[in-house]
């Protein structure tokens, strides 16, 4: 159906910037539906860059072709291009994930103080943004900053009405490391009501808070 609203589109008249707009989308679908054909789509935006080369989605289109095909150091590179764009309103969807695709790739390369400045600068234009939270939540647990790291993970969880099980459970291990121990059980209680089947969080937390309450 994409395709053929696609093929549809292309045989209207559209405005220079609309043809760009197509020619992005129509890359997209490719990328979305045939795994095989993410040359071809990157040169579709290849091509969009060559009229504007600072076309943030067309850029993070690329970024995001290079990871599909595992060259993380090239899709690094797409993404730091993006990084150093003035930010504009019209592409915030596309910055905000740019920012926090590169700030996850700096985190598995420990470099924390890169990725919590694109952290940040999501939160600046999105204070909402879980991901953004959960990332510095993530830093800080690598830090062993288990205190502070729960505050990140408060944020995610509270922002996600408590209707994440994956925050639950890193909220929930990091009060236990901070040993917060009745808050570790309390998000133990709620996780596993709510979500029944999630795996692991009894033994892994819920088991030890009770333990070391009873130590």
């Amino acid at each position: 159906m994409a395709r053929r609203f696609l093929h549809e589109l292309e045989s209207f008249s559209l405005s220079p910037e609309m043809r760009l707009g197509a020619q992005i989308l129509k890359a997209r679908v490719i990328m979305a539906t045939s795994k095989s054909d993410i040359d071809r789509a990157m040169q579709i935006l290849l091509e969009v860059i060559q009229t504007d080369q600072n076309c943030v989605p067309a850029i993070f289109g690329i970024s995001m072709g290079f990871l599909m095909e595992g060259s993380i150091a090239k899709a690094r590179n797409a993404l730091k291009r993006i990084a150093k764009l003035p930010h504009s309103h019209g592409w915030i969807r596309e910055l905000e994930r740019s920012y926090l695709f590169l700030a996850d790739i700096y985190i598995r390369r420990s470099k924390f103080d890169l990725a919590e400045d694109l952290c940040q600068r999501c939160l600046t234009y999105n204070v909402s943004c879980c991901k953004a939270w959960d990332l510095i939540g993530l830093v800080r647990e690598k830090e062993a900053a288990y205190k502070d790291a729960a505050k990140m993970y408060e944020k995610a969880w509270a922002i996600e009405s408590q209707s994440d099980a994956t925050f639950g459970y890193k909220l929930a291990f990091n009060y236990l490391k901070g040993k917060r121990y009745v808050d570790a059980l309390d998000i133990c209680s709620i996780v596993m009501l709510r979500f029944p089947d999630y795996p692991n969080i009894q033994e892994d937390i819920a088991d030890k808070a009770t333990d070391a309450l009873r130590a």
